[in-house]
């Protein structure tokens, strides 16, 4: 399914975020199952079922990396279940320091200022790859749309690394 034309924008890595919120409260009140009540097993079935796409489809457009994941399949390149590694050994060498800088946080005397050090650089990393990303999506060009795959590679692990520094820094807050 095309959620771009489920919520009838076009098919863009930019989307107004506020224009799809009012969307999707519109197609919720009009796909809603209550709405559907006193309907038929099959009317009731049929509106959880555009219910669910609905908010499938929202969730997923309002996140730049679903959203570009979405895009890519649309354009032939899924993302959602396979198995391919990142090529890039620089970025390979770097996720490693940072794993290390992860891995020897209870060895230094300042964890948070670490933790704090180690997000800026990954965040103004994840900056970075969007904007690459969104450049990348902009073209129509089948070798873009690969470059774009490997982009969402690795914000996918910079996300993930996030994650796993906001873990730490809340169990250290909490001492």
């Amino acid at each position: 399914m095309n959620y771009f034309e489920l919520f009838n924008i076009s098919v863009s890595f930019d989307v107004d975020l506020s224009a799809l919120s009012q969307t999707y409260q519109q197609l919720q009140r009009l796909t809603h199952p209550d709405r559907f009540a006193s309907g038929s097993e099959q009317d009731k079935l049929v509106a959880i079922q555009k219910n669910a796409q609905v908010n499938d489809a929202y969730s997923t457009l309002k996140s730049p990396l679903p959203r570009a994941e979405h895009i890519l399949s649309l354009r032939g390149i899924d993302l959602q279940h396979e198995q391919q590694t990142i090529k890039d050994t620089a970025f390979l060498m770097q996720q490693m320091e940072w794993r290390e800088a992860l891995a020897e946080l209870d060895d230094n005397s300042d964890p948070l200022d670490v933790l704090e050090s180690l997000e800026d650089e990954i965040t103004q990393n994840v900056k970075s790859d969007l904007g690459k990303l969104q450049s990348l999506l902009a073209s129509e060009q089948e070798e873009a749309a690969l470059q774009a795959a490997d982009v969402i590679r690795k914000l996918k692990f910079l996300y993930k690394m996030l994650a796993e520094i906001e873990i730490k820094e809340e169990a250290l807050n909490d001492f």
